[in-house]
C-alpha cells in the first residue's frame, strides 16, 4: 500500500473513496465512446469493470482491501494477459485516465504521484506490438 505522509495514506490525503468514484467513473465516460478502446471490455455494460478498477485503485493508495477480498491478489499482468494490449491502445487508456485526473483538482504533489503511477502501470500492460 501506499502512503504519503506521516498521517494517512494517500487514499484519505485525496478525498478517499468519493475522489476514486469520480476518477474511474469519468474515465470510464470517456472509454464508453472510444470505440476503439471499448473494444478491450468485452461486458455490454461497463459497470461491473468500473467497479473492479475502483476497487482496485482504493486498496492500491490504501483505502479499503475489498478487492482483495473479493477477488485476490490484483495480479495486473495476468489479469490483462488475454486481452491484446498494444501500445495504440495504451495511449487511449492514458488520454482518458489522465482527462479523469484533471477532473479531481488534485494537490500538485499528489497529482504529480497519481499520474506518474498510472503511466507505468499502463506502460507494464503493453502485451503486443501487433495494431492489427
Amino acid at each position: 500500500m501506499s502512503t504519503t505522509g506521516q498521517f494517512g495514506s494517500f487514499f484519505d490525503e485525496v478525498g478517499g473513496h468519493e475522489t476514486f468514484r469520480k476518477l474511474v467513473h469519468e474515465f470510464y465516460r470517456g472509454v464508453a465512446d472510444d470505440p476503439a478502446l471499448r473494444a478491450l471490455y468485452p461486458e455490454q455494460d461497463l459497470g461491473p469493470a468500473e467497479d473492479r478498477l475502483r476497487l482496485f485503485l482504493e486498496q492500491y493508495w490504501g483505502g479499503p482491501t475489498t478487492y482483495s477480498e473479493q477477488r485476490g491478489h490484483p495480479r495486473l499482468r495476468m489479469r490483462h494477459h488475454p486481452f491484446k494490449v498494444t501500445p495504440a491502445q495504451r495511449d487511449r487508456w492514458l488520454l482518458h485516465m489522465m482527462a479523469a485526473v484533471d477532473t479531481l483538482d488534485l494537490p500538485p504533489a499528489n497529482d504529480l504521484l497519481l499520474r506518474d503511477y498510472l503511466e507505468r502501470a499502463a506502460f507494464s500492460l503493453v502485451n503486443s506490438l501487433d495494431e492489427d
